[in-house]
């Protein structure tokens, strides 16, 4: 539990951070093209590290799953959040595609043989509530993108359950590795068919690329993997809902994010949810 806890921290640490780089970012980049550029950056580094360690390819009978990984993980549940951004607010796409907890505690019980006790359900209720809360969120919005939105968490947890069934074998640096290209492949071809803008390069701009290559893709994921295949799949889902706690507290610190009752309660309510989880 001692080495889960220290992968937890800098993925907190790294993710959180990354929602004032994104919001940063959005000056420069449109969220289509800086989701490729964050995804392609860090498939390259994971590249770099695979060619000098001499990591060698996926044996083959992970290469479907990593490519239904990559395409469902990386490219789709990315593009699936930016497209709903618009219609339906930031902060009500956040906690729809946060549902992931959810969709893999379910599945979970009937593919890995997780209980989902009444503490796990508690839990997971506690902490979706209090994202709704702590993002403030403004339920409205055409009903189709809500579904979109939803399909996207769904995606995310359905790329948790393959791992835990398909990929537990499979060296974590290939995986993350492969895995990352897939969806960044998928997600330069998307950025060509839709007509992206290459956005606004400047030294800042492309320190926000490189903080989202090498630290929030090829660290950060390779870390999330790691506490995938050490904990269950359903506690480690809900683990990953500390982030915007984090993600707000870091916009109230370096953006000068006011800090409100409703807020601080949402954040409350989102540990409460996930220490109950992770000591069921």
């Amino acid at each position: 539990m001692n080495m889960i806890i220290k992968a937890l921290i800098p993925i907190y640490l790294i993710w959180g951070f990354n929602w004032v780089i994104m919001k940063l970012a959005n000056n420069y980049f449109e969220p289509i093209t800086f989701v490729t550029y964050r995804f392609v950056s860090g498939a390259l580094v994971l590249l770099l590290i695979s060619f000098i360690f001499k990591h060698s390819l996926p044996q083959r009978r992970f290469i479907p799953w990593i490519i239904i990984t990559g395409a469902f993980q990386i490219a789709l549940n990315s593009i699936i959040v930016q497209m709903c951004i618009q219609p339906l607010g930031a902060g009500f796409s956040a906690v729809l595609n946060y549902t992931m907890p959810i969709w893999v505690a379910v599945l979970a019980q009937f593919f890995l043989n997780e209980k989902l006790t009444q503490k796990k359900i508690v839990g997971i209720i506690v902490s979706i509530i209090g994202l709704a809360i702590l993002m403030n969120i403004d339920i409205t919005g055409n009903v189709n993108y809500i579904f979109i939105a939803l399909a996207g968490a769904f995606s995310w947890a359905v790329s948790n359950i393959i791992f835990k069934l398909k990929l537990a074998g499979c060296d974590m640096i290939v995986y993350n590795t492969w895995q990352m290209t897939v969806g960044a492949i998928i997600l330069v071809i998307v950025s060509i068919l839709t007509g992206q803008d290459i956005g606004n390069w400047t030294a800042i701009s492309a320190l926000y690329v490189v903080y989202n290559g090498v630290l929030a893709s090829a660290l950060a994921f390779f870390l999330w993997s790691y506490v995938l295949l050490h904990m269950e799949a359903g506690k480690a889902s809900v683990a990953v809902l500390a982030v915007p706690v984090v993600g707000v507290i870091c916009g109230i610190i370096f953006l000068g994010e006011p800090i409100t009752f409703s807020s601080a309660i949402g954040m409350i309510m989102i540990l409460t949810g996930v220490v109950r989880v992770l000591k069921s």
